[in-house]
């Protein structure tokens, strides 16, 4: 091989990177990075142009597959802008996350999971903090000082049960009546909802609390189940009578279609908060910041449509 062809080789393949490299060239040179924290009337602006340029954005979300659509649709018809979702549970969310970041690989934009998991995220210095002109129509304690991630929405655990296996009338209206035995082989409980059961253990008092579980289990049993969605499922079709952890939007959504279900609410009621944050090395962070606006601002009537309880306070 001549030094002419390997000189020509090289200058093809230093074009073609260039051509590559041109793209996100012009992307990084459009988005200024004070527009995620700016209050300036022309922020969403700026915020639009810089994210057609970048043209999509990546969210890694523990969202029900289902819901994803509703949600997502209308922010990609407004702006042209691909919403590209990975899915799965928080904790696997969360892990990919952590995982992805460790070895530099940069895919995720944003992720939308629970507060537990966001502020993982934060105290592992992955997120970035952002403002948005949402922030001050959302319920106290939405925004965290840190600013690194904000509730979007609040699931409230509920007590489902199939009306066919279990009458109105019977339906359990404290912790206490589940100790009866008539529950025995008839009680579920997804296997991550452990703030849930902190919480109430400690309404309890911790040592009666602890107590009551032990009895509960010894008792009658609890049937552990993966997947909030699941186990309503499960719930729906019979095969749990009674579910004693599920976000009311869930057997709420099954009760609309028909289905056999209905809920009460035991107290201590239990609300958790799922989250949005945008990561520290987003690729897209104009398009990131631009959705993440919208899930607090005009989405969250997708949100409310879908029975989950909105942060925003107008909608």
């Amino acid at each position: 091989m001549s030094t002419s062809t390997t000189l020509a080789q090289r200058l093809s393949r230093t074009v073609i990177a260039g051509l590559i490299a041109w793209p996100l060239l012009l992307q990084a040179q459009s988005f200024d990075p004070g527009l995620l924290n700016s209050s300036a009337p022309d922020r969403t602006a700026k915020l639009v142009a810089a994210a057609k340029i970048e043209g999509s954005l990546t969210m890694y979300t523990s969202i029900a597959e289902k819901d994803l659509k509703p949600i997502i649709e209308p922010f990609e018809k407004k702006y042209g802008i691909k919403v590209n979702t990975w899915r799965a549970s928080g904790d696997s969310v969360l892990n990919r996350t952590l995982n992805e970041n460790r070895a530099k690989r940069y895919t995720a934009d944003l992720v939308h999971a629970g507060a537990v998991e966001l502020e993982a995220l934060y105290r592992e210095k992955v997120l970035q903090p952002v403002t948005s002109p949402h922030f001050a129509d959302l319920m106290p304690g939405s925004v965290p000082a840190h600013r690194e991630w904000v509730s979007t929405i609040y699931s409230l655990w509920v007590q489902a049960y199939n009306t066919n296996t279990v009458k109105k009338g019977d339906a359990p209206k404290t912790y206490a009546d589940l100790l009866d035995p008539k529950w025995k082989g008839k009680l579920g409980y997804e296997v991550e909802n452990i703030d849930w059961f902190v919480t109430v253990v400690k309404s309890m008092g911790e040592a009666n609390g602890l107590k009551y579980f032990r009895d509960l289990a010894t008792t009658n049993g609890i049937s552990v189940r993966k997947g909030h969605t699941n186990l309503t499922n499960m719930v729906g079709a019979g095969e749990v009578p009674l579910a004693m952890t599920v976000y009311n939007y869930m057997p709420e959504q099954l009760k609309k279609k028909g289905a056999r279900v209905d809920w009460v609410v035991l107290q201590p009621a239990v609300a958790r908060a799922s989250a949005v944050g945008l990561m520290r090395n987003a690729p897209r962070p104009a398009a990131a910041a631009l959705f993440m606006d919208y899930l607090l601002g005009e989405g969250q009537q997708a949100f409310a449509d879908l029975e989950y309880l909105p942060s925003n306070t107008k909608v």
